[in-house]
Formats: structure tokens, sequence, C-alpha cells
């Protein structure tokens, strides 16, 4: 892709972005971060500056992360036994505590760091 085609091509989404950006400019919108956005190392960073851009042009982003690989693998490393019953985890004391754990201690601050490293944007909280 030459470098006027990228310039085009960015300009476009950008045009076809700006009903959306006036319209949300100034309001609280709450965003799902999971699945490979959350496993590649590119994606990661791509989500993090969409953050950015969306609080640069006046929107309020609310990330809701997901975690459940990060909980699968650390259960596993820990030597606990995960349970599904139709689909969904079945949440122990003890895997609760190891999800509290990733999903705080890991997850939501690499998501943080990621960000922030833009600027002071994140502060990651919990529900507790």
């Amino acid at each position: 892709m030459t470098a006027t085609t990228n310039t085009n091509t960015k300009a476009a989404v950008l045009a076809e972005a700006l009903p959306w950006l006036k319209a949300l400019h100034g309001k609280i919108v709450v965003v799902k971060y999971g699945g490979n956005a959350m496993t590649d190392d590119a994606l990661k960073a791509a989500f993090a500056a969409d953050m950015v851009f969306l609080r640069n042009v006046g929107i309020h982003p609310v990330v809701v992360h997901g975690g459940g690989p990060q909980i699968s693998a650390m259960l596993k490393r820990l030597g606990i036994a995960g349970e599904f019953k139709g689909g969904f985890r079945v949440t122990t004391p003890e895997v609760l505590d190891v999800a509290r754990m990733v999903l705080f201690g890991q997850v939501g601050r690499e998501l943080v760091n990621l960000i922030n490293a833009h600027g002071p944007y994140a502060v990651g909280i919990t529900g507790e």
C-alpha cells in the first residue's frame, strides 16, 4: 500500500466515522475487550490506541475486559482443575481467587499500561 493510498483510506474511515464521533461526543461508551484482541500483541496495541483516540475526540470509553483464556492458563499452571458446565466456568471459591488475581493483577494491569503508554488516560478498577 502506498502512502497516498494509506492516507486516502484513513481519510475515508474518519469521514465515515464523523457522524458517530459527533453523536457520541461527551458520552460514556462501554467497550468490551476480549477474544483475539487480548492474545495478539499488535491487536492489543491497536485496541489501546483506539481507546486513546476515542478519549481525544471527546468520547469517554469504559472498557470491560474478559480473561477466560488467561484464567484457564493460570489454573492449569497452579494445578487447579477448571470445570465448565453448559459453556460456563464453574467458579468455586478457589477458582474465584485465581480469577480475581488474573483479571485485576494481570489482564487489567496490562491493559491500563498499554493505554497509559500514550498518556495518563486509564485507571483500573474492580467491582469490589
